[in-house]
């Protein structure tokens, strides 16, 4: 059994429901392989520590007394370090937090821990979750695990690349403008931002309050769903959480893809980069082939993207930093530091002029999803650079370029889900994404379940190690 790590919660669930598999000797041998590899992947801020064999212990005794509390039990998950943890500290991969310990943890990670999952440890992000690099100059730079060289995507980095280098079985993520979906892609592993408020945001430190999601990424469509059956549901000290009826988002995986219309907008078609152009292109394809109508539509309020994004972005983040940025503005990473002051000098006309963007797009995705079912296009347009001594440069090119595909599902808030398309020439993955409507996340994870079995990318039991 020593490719257990690179299993998904999927295939360990039903090994460890039926006491094939002890949580203590899963556990074991993902610390094993952290020993191992985080030297190199830095996909931790705060490493697992003695607390963990305790909780693995405690989850083998509750399952052994028929006390199985569900799909989750006993599974690993990482937790980004944006998310409160009490008693463990919490940086948001920023130094002037490094000394941060919380009284209360998130509730979504909350929820996650009370469904017996076993805490791995505190996975390293973009500071502040703002860069879609990974790069982190002060607890150590992610690496991604296909080849280190480079960057895992960001802000979730480490949460991408430990489910990628088997370090996690589980991971949770935010996403303010792209940061579960861009490591999701260029870490080849899945990441769903849902709705906003359908996943409290209580207790994660907020980068732009009006455009942040917590949310689940994994290895698998089926993890994932599990995972928001836990995460969701409405949180009364979150003021944006949803008052929603529950829903089971496992029952509808093997319903396929057949009957769905897809809508492609022109928009996402542009500046590809040829490996994202051409995996995209195969992409649907093959959706068409598993019984997808696909269809080109027409978008004109996504023009208004990237200004929307980098105004509302950048001037509600700047507004959650104002006091740091006025006393210590040299705390601050270079790149960090210059997105923080584009919206520190923005003014009142720009923020109402992006806000009615924003409900132009809001109105062009409501007449989309009267003709189409979802939205499909790539994560981003770029294929996974190789880190640059220039860093911080990097960071922003990155952000230029990838935020016009990936804010439009903040701006509106609707989910969207990172699938992964295959790898490109040099052997890295590249995704794509899914859009739907509103709470339309039963459906979007029915059909990224039917992408998945065309097995895009294969972790199990083929490969077993990072490459």
């Amino acid at each position: 059994m020593t490719d257990l790590i690179m299993y998904p919660a999927e295939k360990l669930a039903p090994l460890i429901r039926s006491k094939q598999l002890s949580p203590v000797e899963l556990t074991r041998q993902m610390l094993d392989r952290i020993e191992e590899a985080e030297p190199v992947i830095r996909a931790f801020i705060t490493p697992p520590n003695e607390r963990i064999l305790e909780q693995a212990r405690q989850a083998e005794k509750e399952i052994m007394r028929g006390e199985y509390r569900g799909p989750l039990h006993g599974i690993p998950v990482g937790i980004k370090d944006n998310y409160w943890t009490e008693g463990i500290r919490t940086t948001d991969g920023f130094r002037l937090y490094d000394d941060f310990v919380p009284e209360q943890t998130a509730t979504s990670a909350d929820r996650l821990l009370k469904a017996g999952t076993i805490m791995i440890g505190k996975l390293n992000m973009h500071e502040l979750a703002s860069g879609l690099t990974g790069t982190n100059p002060f607890y150590g730079t992610t690496r991604n695990p296909w080849d280190t060289r480079h960057m895992p995507g960001g802000s979730s980095g480490g949460s991408g690349a430990a489910l990628a280098a088997g370090m996690a079985v589980l991971a949770t993520g935010t996403d303010t403008f792209g940061s579960i979906r861009m490591p999701a892609s260029m870490c080849g592993v899945y990441g769903l931002k849902p709705t906003y408020g359908l996943v409290s945001t209580f207790g994660v430190i907020p980068a732009a309050p009006s455009l942040d999601h917590a949310g689940p990424m994994a290895r698998s469509v089926w993890d994932l769903a599990q995972m928001l059956q836990v995460m969701a549901g409405h949180d009364p000290k979150d003021p944006g959480s949803l008052h929603v009826k529950s829903e089971d988002y496992t029952t509808r995986l093997n319903e396929g893809i057949g009957g769905f219309t897809i809508g492609v907008p022109s928009y996402y078609m542009k500046g590809l980069d040829p490996d994202i152009e051409r995996l995209f292109r195969n992409a649907i394809a093959k959706l068409e082939r598993l019984g997808a109508e696909i269809i080109e539509i027409e978008l004109p309020e996504l023009s208004m993207a990237t200004f929307a994004g980098m105004v509302i972005t950048n001037g509600e983040a700047a507004a959650t930093q104002a006091d740091g940025l006025k006393m210590q503005p040299k705390a601050y990473s270079k790149d960090v530091r210059t997105l923080l002051l584009s919206g520190a000098l923005s003014h009142t006309t720009q923020y109402i002029k992006a806000q009615q963007a924003r409900r132009g797009m809001v109105e062009g995705f409501r007449r989309a999803f009267r003709e189409v079912d979802f939205l499909l296009g790539p994560v981003s347009p770029m294929t996974t650079p190789k880190f640059s001594d220039f860093w911080e440069e990097q960071n922003l090119e990155v952000v230029r370029r990838s935020l016009p595909f990936t804010s439009p599902a903040n701006l509106t808030g609707v989910p969207s889900l990172s699938l992964p398309m295959g790898l490109d020439t040099r052997g890295l993955p590249a995704g794509m994404q899914l859009i739907g409507p509103h709470l339309s996340e039963a459906r979007l994870l029915q059909a990224g379940y039917a992408w998945e079995q065309t097995k895009p990318i294969r972790y199990w039991p083929e490969r077993t190690t990072a490459q």
